[in-house]
């Protein structure tokens, strides 16, 4: 398979929706044709995340309604893994051999903002590659959590839904705190430095 690094030369940076647009709430639909517009898909995908400097993206993220993540994230050991998943079916440990561990997460659709989380250490992702072959990923460490995150996404499901409430406030409050550091169709545009936010608000005043 090819690299992030080589999908990304064919690929088009997208803006990144917000959790609070309908695409991010809904599931999304199989993807039954592997064809050149899903590559473009994917080259695109693996481009933007690259510019927002993520480790998983799904299609939801990018308004698209398919069953389709990407990443490129390190595992317990710190190895690089990357990947594409159509229809993405996640197992998860149970039993003696459920081991939960609680990590600050955050979401490139909610940009800026983490909260603990506690997920399962071992998942186990299967699905297709961008070609509809077989696909299987054992993942331990941020992978594991990379995986139940994207996933979790194509269900129409944000980590701020597993939230306590408490949690989740601070999660939105600190997100909103940020907001002016990320553009609208970031990272189409960058994400501003705090000295650019500020120097705007002056010029506007003036």
């Amino acid at each position: 398979m090819k690299s992030p690094a080589e999908w990304a030369t064919t690929g088009r940076v997208l803006r990144i929706t917000r959790w609070d647009e309908p695409v991010m709430s809904s599931r999304t639909r199989p993807v039954t044709e592997f064809s050149e517009e899903l590559h473009q898909l994917v080259a695109d995908m693996f481009r933007t995340m690259a510019a927002a400097d993520g480790v998983g993206l799904a299609s939801p993220q990018v308004d698209s309604d398919l069953s389709l993540f990407v990443f490129n994230c390190p595992d317990e050991s710190g190895r690089l893994v990357y990947g594409v998943v159509c229809n993405p079916v996640v197992t998860l440990p149970e039993g003696k051999d459920r081991r939960l561990v609680s990590e600050q997460e955050g979401c490139l659709s909610w940009p800026g903002a983490y909260q603990q989380l506690a997920r399962p250490d071992f998942a186990v992702c299967e699905g297709q590659d961008e070609n509809g072959d077989p696909v299987r990923i054992e993942g331990t460490g941020l992978l594991a959590r990379c995986l139940q995150h994207e996933t979790d996404h194509l269900q129409g499901t944000v980590f701020g839904d597993r939230l306590s409430k408490r949690s989740r406030r601070r999660l939105d409050e600190e997100k909103e705190r940020l907001a002016p550091l990320y553009p609208d169709d970031w990272p189409i545009h960058p994400k501003r430095t705090a000295g650019e936010v500020d120097g705007a608000g002056g010029s506007d005043q003036g």
